[in-house]
C-alpha cells in the first residue's frame, strides 16, 4: 500500500489502522508515493483521527494541514468507488444520526436560516471570483458548452424553455441565490418573476443586478410564499428542504402555482433513500443538508402533481465543480485577507470531493417538470438541445 517499508513507516511514527489500511490499499491509494493522488502525511497522528472521525476526521486533518494530495479530486474518486462507505461514519454514528432525523426536524422554519448565516453569506467576493458572470450556484449543461459562462447560459435557456416561458408570465423561483434565473428570465423571455433567499448577502446583489427588470427579490423562507403564479422554479434549493419537510414544499408549490402551470425543480439527488447524512458537509459547508432519492421526491409529488420530465446530467456537475476550482484558484492570493489558510483547504476540500462524488455516480443531478393534474394537459415535449 505504501511507497515506505513498513518499519519506516513506523520509524517516521505513522501507524496506520486495519480499517485504512484495506481502503486505501482497495483503492491503490499510496502513502507517500509519488503519483498525483497518493495521499502525502505530515502529521503521524493523520490516520487514527481518521479511524475515529471518519469523514469529518479526514475532513478536519486536511484542513488543518496534516496531509496533502496533489489530485484531490482523483484521491475522493479511488475512495468512493473502493469502499468509502466503510470510513464515512461508524456504526455509532450512524445511530446517532439516524435519533437525530428521527427526533429533530432538522430543516424547521428556524433552523431554514443556518445554511445561510455558515454557507452562502460567507463574502459575496468568494463566489464573485469562484462563479461565472451569470453567478448561477448549480450544474451547468455542457452538452454543448466549452465553458463555464456558456454551461451556465445553456442551463437557464434550458430551463425557461421546458417551463415554456412567455413573456408577461409571473414566475416564482424559490432559493434564487444571487438571481442568476431572475435575471435571465426577465431579460431574455421577459417574464415577472419574484425571486426569494434565506441569504441576506444573496438578495442585495440579487436586487442590485435585477433592478432595471420586472423582478422582484426577497428574503424569505419557502413556507411564507404569497400570491399565485403561471410558473415556479427551484434550482439547488431543495437539498436545503428536508425529508420531513418534502410534502410541506410540495404542497407549497402546488399552492401558488396556477392550475395550467408547470414547475421546475432542479436538484442535487442521491441514489438511495437516506437518514443520515456526512458529518464534514454537514458541519462546514450545508448544515441541515440532505438528498432527496427519486422515490422519496415522486412520493412527496404524487398528491399534487404529475412528473412529465426527468432529465440527469449529474457528470455535468463535476465538470462545473472543477471550472469553479479552476477560476477561483488564482484569486486565493487577493482574498487571504478574508479568508484564511484553513478556510482556503476547507474551500478545495468541497469543490474536490463534491466532484468527485459526481464523477463516481455516488450523487445525480435531476430537473424534473411537473404539472398539476387538473390541467389536463395532453401531451408536454421537453426539449434536448
Amino acid at each position: 500500500m505504501s511507497t515506505l517499508p513498513s518499519h519506516a513507516l513506523a520509524d517516521a511514527g505513522i501507524k496506520i489502522p486495519a480499517l485504512v489500511a484495506r481502503v486505501f490499499a482497495a483503492a491503490d491509494i499510496r502513502i507517500n508515493g509519488s503519483r498525483p493522488w497518493d495521499m502525502q502525511v505530515h502529521h503521524p497522528d493523520t490516520f487514527a483521527r481518521i479511524a475515529a472521525q471518519r469523514s469529518l476526521g479526514l475532513g478536519e486533518s486536511y484542513m488543518d494541514g496534516w496531509w496533502e494530495c496533489a489530485a484531490l479530486d482523483q484521491f475522493f474518486f479511488r475512495l468512493m468507488t473502493h469502499g468509502a462507505a466503510e470510513l464515512a461514519r461508524s456504526p455509532r454514528m450512524q445511530v446517532l444520526q439516524l435519533l437525530s432525523h428521527a427526533l429533530i426536524n432538522r430543516q424547521n422554519h428556524r433552523r431554514a436560516w443556518q445554511v445561510a448565516k455558515t454557507h452562502y453569506d460567507a463574502g459575496n467576493d468568494l463566489f464573485e471570483a469562484m462563479l461565472d458572470e451569470t453567478l448561477a450556484y448549480s450544474c451547468g449543461y455542457w452538452k454543448n458548452a466549452d465553458s463555464l459562462s456558456q454551461a451556465q447560459r445553456e442551463k437557464l435557456d434550458l430551463i425557461c424553455r421546458k417551463l415554456q416561458l412567455q413573456p408577461g408570465m409571473r414566475v416564482l423561483d424559490i432559493g434564487c441565490g444571487w438571481g442568476s434565473f431572475v435575471e435571465y428570465a426577465a431579460r431574455h423571455y421577459q417574464a415577472e418573476v419574484t425571486g426569494i433567499t434565506v441569504s441576506v448577502e444573496q438578495a442585495r446583489l440579487a436586487q442590485s443586478r435585477c433592478r432595471d427588470l420586472s423582478a422582484e427579490i426577497l428574503v424569505q423562507d419557502y413556507r411564507d410564499v404569497v400570491g399565485r403564479f403561471d410558473r415556479v422554479v427551484s434550482v439547488g434549493m431543495f437539498e436545503h428542504v428536508g425529508r420531513r419537510n418534502y410534502r410541506t414544499f410540495m404542497e407549497v408549490v402546488n399552492r401558488h402555482l396556477e392550475d395550467n402551470g408547470l414547475f421546475l425543480l432542479h436538484t442535487i439527488g442521491a441514489n438511495r433513500s437516506q437518514h443520515t447524512h456526512d458529518p464534514w458537509i454537514n458541519r462546514y459547508i450545508f448544515p441541515n443538508g440532505e438528498l432527496p432519492s427519486l422515490h422519496q421526491l415522486s412520493g412527496a409529488a404524487e398528491k399534487h402533481f404529475i412528473i412529465e420530465d426527468v432529465h440527469n446530467f449529474g457528470p455535468d456537475y463535476a465538470t462545473t465543480l472543477n471550472a469553479w476550482h479552476d477560476k477561483l484558484a488564482p484569486h486565493w492570493g487577493s482574498l487571504a485577507e478574508r479568508y484564511d489558510e484553513r478556510f482556503q483547504r476547507m474551500w478545495r476540500y468541497y469543490l474536490k470531493v463534491c466532484a468527485a462524488a459526481f464523477q463516481a455516480r455516488r450523487i445525480q443531478l435531476w430537473q424534473v417538470v411537473m404539472s398539476k393534474p387538473q390541467a389536463c394537459r395532453p401531451r408536454y415535449d421537453a426539449p434536448r438541445p
